[in-house]
């Protein structure tokens, strides 16, 4: 009863999370119609114009029309005025140094842009870099007709200013950075690629909050798209060489308080540039509009200075500091960000932690060692990241339930058995396994969605997290700022070197945490070892690793034969020769009378209700006088996919409940299981047998101390599939078996399931032949394919008697003796390449006879077809 409820709960608790998901979808749609209406440019300020002037993408001009927003004012158009061009930061608009113009326009003319992207100018371009900014901004003193102009750019505008004096430095005048960023070495994490990572988290996050959330235009404004764009685009890494080659007249006012441009900034530039002038000012970022007229004497004075020839150029600079501007960069200058700097630093690296949380730890620790965050501050935004993220997947888990992990991405990266597993786990330890999975990585995923799922208590799991990290994050973060930072001190030219150097080290890190830690405990390594024989070992590689050869040689058979799909002719009684999608009901069928070598079958449709499918199996079993076990599994399926022995009727019940397609119920055949390959040339009166193997269940034996889990990882071949043993036996991993007690880990004769494959070629014999022979005469449009029978012993397969025929694959059939370990990898080929070489001769007489191959559309069809069948969930 309590399982029942629990199970209503739960069923109950995910009705209520798709009517929260239905809800939040309605209201995102909602939200984007509503923003779809509203204008994307802000109305004109008063005294702005507009100029239309050609587009930019990258550092090329296009046709396309871009309306740029600018104030122009002051001068009263005097062509001996000087003209001021007062650019703006980002996020802004001209808006940001309106003040500052407003007190310089009584002596200068003054224009001021909204760049494009921002403020009343066009919102969407191609490129909103500095440099592309640039272009903009000339292109607009063109238009205008403008000749050489004194440049402000304040804040990122320092950027697009000094852009301008790269691209076209006859046209500038002088220079003043006011609060104004330059050289990359002092933004955020002082390396270009770095910063561009951050840029691209940002940028990505951004569009997330503003297309994820229904806000219905409360989240436009702020830190825009525009914004996020302008320094994902944008490459500092020129500017320190535009500044150090300028010749011009240079001011630089920054304050020194700014928390979002660091005053050593200045410094740096005033280094860079001998002829520039530096006033440091009381002040922080935000001068520009809390006090313009204090602002505007010595931009005013700077600029009449200039404007007159006698302000200092590089060429009267002072020769000492020439010289210091040709010293190379000193990276000791750098001071750790602070202020709103590390408040973003330190957010990308909590937010890090929701991709990998090691490896946001390693990056970390490698960022303390480098002194670009300290000890306590990097622990703790780690930290909070781990426990934000962590908490999310256990209230993702209680909320939504088993549902959540049958859905992407969650079903990407944990599935049913790892929930099952913990389950077990939960069972016997409770909270106190969290304590342990924070220390062994890849196990939190399933354990904190396992956690919500079973609906344990929310601050028993808070507690026992919080007592996890607190004691995990600080070991992660020190050992990593410890060693991490003399592996980066080797490196001679840091600055050069920096993303090899910290991506080097943070995998080299990781490798440590991934294999050096398994190897101090026998579970490590014995798992480690596991995976090393499916390295190593080649039947145990993925299809993706194995099969490019054969695929390239049916390719060139296809070639010779001049049709691809010749093989599809081979066996005109099964679709498609049985490459893919055939129906194993259909072919049991034509094999003739179920009871006399084939094993009794039902087929329960799956488009019938569940009680008329447990209805017609429970008539199936009476009419065929059959008790439990039965073997259920997909009428269409491949590679043991779904396959169960239902040992009572709720367990029966509970597969066809969950399945959705077609199911047959089968009579379960104890004893031996081989898989016989066979074939027939049409034209030849006798067929032959291709290969035999023989199926073994690996089974482990109980000393009445070990654990089952300690025995599979002890079995020699069970830990090479110890994911897949574990995973199968999560419910009984902590039980001890008697002494000499068996446990079979696997019932069914698939090697991709965990059954051992070796040549049976022992077991040919004539009257084996003979049978199958005869067997295969029976089903009329049958040439080629594996036969897997069962039977009591394997004297009665030698003898060719008693054996019972429980499925028959075609066209795409193996010689599966080809997985015995001593079998090497050219040799497996050599079978395979044999076997379709048969198979595409037996497609060509039979062509020659009038069948007609599929089509290669056909092909594809079924191939599709056969897909969406096997993504079917089938509980085992």
């Amino acid at each position: 009863m309590e399982r029942r409820g629990r199970a209503g709960r739960s069923r109950a608790t995910s009705r209520l999370g798709l009517w929260i998901i239905g809800i939040y979808i309605a209201l995102l749609v909602a939200s984007k119609v509503d923003r779809s209406r509203r204008p994307l440019e802000e109305p004109l300020d008063s005294g702005e114009r507009v100029a239309t002037v050609r587009g930019v993408d990258g550092d090329r001009l296009t046709n396309a029309p871009v309306q740029v927003a600018y104030l122009d004012q002051g001068g009263e158009r005097d062509p001996n005025v000087p003209t001021v061009v007062l650019i703006h930061g980002s996020p802004g608009d001209n808006g940001e140094v309106r003040p500052v113009a407003m007190a310089l326009a009584p002596r200068f003319r003054v224009i001021a842009p909204d760049l494009p992207g921002f403020g009343a100018s066009t919102s969407k371009v191609p490129d909103y870099s500095f440099r592309a900014h640039a272009r903009y901004v000339l292109e607009l003193l063109d238009s205008l007709h403008v000749g050489p102009v004194h440049l402000v750019g304040f804040s990122m505008g320092g950027g697009v200013v000094l852009s301008m004096a790269d691209l076209a430095p006859k046209r500038v005048a002088s220079l003043t950075l006011l609060s104004a960023i330059g050289a990359q070495e002092f933004e955020l994490l002082g390396d270009y690629h770095l910063n561009h990572a951050v840029h691209g988290a940002q940028l990505a996050g951004l569009w997330l909050l503003r297309e994820a959330i229904p806000h219905f235009g409360a989240l436009d404004g702020g830190l825009t798209h525009a914004y996020a764009r302008n320094f994902y685009d944008s490459d500092q890494r020129p500017l320190r060489k535009t500044l150090n080659q300028f010749e011009g007249p240079v001011l630089i006012i920054q304050g020194d308080k700014d928390p979002l441009v660091q005053p050593g900034i200045a410094v740096e530039h005033h280094r860079l540039a001998p002829q520039s002038e530096l006033v440091m000012l009381a002040g922080d970022h935000f001068m520009a509009f809390q006090r313009p007229a204090e602002l505007a004497v010595p931009i005013g004075d700077f600029i009449d200075r200039a404007s007159r020839g006698v302000a200092t150029t590089r060429r009267t600079a002072d020769p000492a500091r020439i010289a210091a501007a040709a010293a190379p960069f000193d990276p000791r200058s750098i001071p750790a960000p602070t202020g709103i700097a590390l408040v973003v630093l330190l957010g990308f690296l909590a937010t890090a932690t929701l991709v990998s949380e090691d490896l946001a730890c390693i990056a970390t620790g490698l960022l303390v060692g480098r002194g670009s965050v300290g000890l306590v501050a990097g622990t703790l935004a780690c930290l909070i990241g781990i426990f934000v993220g962590d908490m999310l997947l256990f209230l993702v888990g209680r909320v939504f339930g088993r549902a959540a992990i049958r859905h992407a991405p969650l079903r990407w990266l944990v599935s049913d058995s790892d929930v099952e597993r913990t389950s077990a786990w939960f069972a016997r330890r409770g909270p106190w396994l969290i304590l342990g999975t924070r220390f062994v990585p890849g196990t939190r995923l399933p354990t904190y969605l396992t956690a919500g799922i079973l609906q344990t208590r929310f601050f028993a799991f808070a507690a026992m997290f919080l007592v996890a990290a607190l004691l995990w994050t600080p070991l992660l973060v020190g050992a990593s700022a410890l060693f991490g930072g003399r592996i980066l001190a080797l490196f001679e030219n840091y600055r050069r070197l920096a993303l090899p150097a910290l991506l080097g080290s943070a995998l080299l890190l990781l490798l440590v945490v991934k294999l050096v830690v398994p190897l101090l405990s026998w579970r490590g390594r014995r798992l480690l070892i596991g995976r090393w024989r499916r390295l190593t070992r080649w039947e145990f590689w993925p299809r993706w690793a194995f099969y490019p050869p054969v695929v390239v040689y049916v390719l060139w058979l296809g070639l010779r034969y001049r049709c691809l799909t010749l093989f599809s002719a081979a066996n005109p009684a099964i679709p498609g020769g049985g490459f893919v999608g055939e129906s194993k009901w259909q072919i049991l069928k034509g094999l003739g009378r179920q009871g006399a070598g084939v094993a009794r079958t039902a087929l329960l449709p799956g488009d019938e209700p569940i009680d008329v499918r447990v209805a017609l199996l429970h008539d199936f079993r009476v009419r065929e006088r059959l008790e439990y076990p039965i073997v259920l599994k997909p009428d269409v399926g491949e590679r043991g996919s779904g396959v169960a022995i239902a040992r009572t009727a709720a367990e029966a019940q509970s597969y066809l409940t969950a399945a959705t397609g077609d199911v047959l119920a089968q009579e379960y055949v104890p004893g031996v299981e081989v898989g016989v390959f066979y074939y027939r040339l049409p034209g030849e009166a006798v067929g032959q047998i291709f290969a035999i193997t023989d199926k073994r269940f690996p089974t482990v034996h109980g000393d009445g101390r070990s654990s089952l889990e300690h025995l599979i990882l002890a079995h020699e071949r069970a830990v090479a599939m110890a994911p897949f043993f574990l995973a199968r036996h999560s419910a009984h991993l902590l039980d001890v078996p008697r002494d000499g007690e068996a446990i079979p880990l696997v019932e069914l004769g698939t090697h991709c399931r965990g059954a051992a494959f070796f040549d049976g070629e022992w077991l040919r014999t004539p009257e084996l032949e003979r049978a199958i022979d005869a067997l295969s005469r029976e089903y009329a449009g049958f040439w080629f394919g594996r036969y897997d029978i069962r039977a009591a012993s394997y004297d009665d397969v030698k003898a060719g008697r008693d054996f019972t025929v429980i499925e028959l694959n075609g066209a795409t059939s193996e010689a599966t003796s080809i997985y015995d370990p001593k079998t090497g990898l050219f040799q497996a080929y050599r079978v395979l390449r044999r076997q379709w070489a048969i198979l595409f001769e037996i497609g060509d007489r039979n062509r020659s006879a009038g069948v007609r191959p599929a089509t290669l559309g056909k092909m594809v069809g079924l191939v599709r077809r056969h897909r969406r069948e096997v993504e079917v969930h089938v509980g085992a």
